[in-house]
């Protein structure tokens, strides 16, 4: 006479969610010490990997001051003592937000900065070039004075011939307050944060000649 023997309690781990999975995968890809590290290589020290946080500072100063701009707008930049200083605040903060940008460009480009599989590090730091250019256009046709009238009009001629003034266009204040004010920081924003991340990722890229070279293979012995 054979009895059934009572089913055992399944003690099976439950799947994983999508968001336990999309945790790990973010917890791989950005150890906290890596993504916050308290230590960096000797070679850090150098100058021209200060030009980089120089950059960042800047645009931090420029976001604020514009969003700032944006609230009070033209009238109260052009009439108003601390709106000249907030509008000049604004100005000298892109002017070295571009400065820096532009050595901290060609200081990695002469580095060579995406070895080491960083080519999306070096990707992204190009996209947001191109796209402070495209911001700092539409705050020039956004000043509301005769240096944005002449800017805007002579600007238009050139987006028309490649065919995109009737999507972009300059002469429309507010369209073009819009791009400045909104679009564009978004973007670069995002691209910027993208930028950092990869920077923490992949690490600072060393100087040429400073990686650690691979210690050399060392043949077995082979036993008579």
């Amino acid at each position: 006479m054979t009895t059934d023997t009572p089913a055992q309690p399944s003690h099976a781990a439950p799947p994983a969610s999508w968001t336990a999975s999309l945790r790990d995968r973010a917890v791989r890809a950005f150890p906290p010490q890596e993504l916050l590290p308290d230590r960096q290589p000797s070679y850090v020290a150098s100058w021209i990997y200060v030009f980089g946080v120089l950059t960042l500072s800047a645009l931090l100063v420029v976001l604020a001051s514009g969003g700032l701009l944006a609230l009070r707008g033209p009238q109260w930049w052009h009439t108003s003592s601390v709106g000249h200083f907030v509008n000049s605040l604004h100005l000298w903060s892109v002017e070295l937000f571009m400065a820096f940008m532009v050595v901290h460009l060609w200081g990695k480009f002469a580095m060579a900065a995406w070895r080491g599989h960083r080519a999306m590090t070096w990707v992204t730091g190009c996209f947001a070039f191109l796209g402070s250019v495209g911001t700092a256009l539409t705050g020039y046709v956004v000043q509301s004075n005769f240096d944005a009238q002449f800017i805007a009009t002579e600007a238009k001629d050139g987006l028309n011939s490649v065919g995109i003034g009737s999507y972009f266009n300059v002469l429309n204040f507010g369209q073009m307050l819009l791009w400045h004010a909104l679009l564009m920081p978004l973007v670069v924003g995002l691209i910027v944060v993208v930028h950092i991340l990869q920077v923490r990722h992949r690490g600072v890229v060393p100087p040429i000649g400073a990686e650690p070279k691979a210690a050399p293979s060392i043949p077995a012995q082979v036993t008579p």
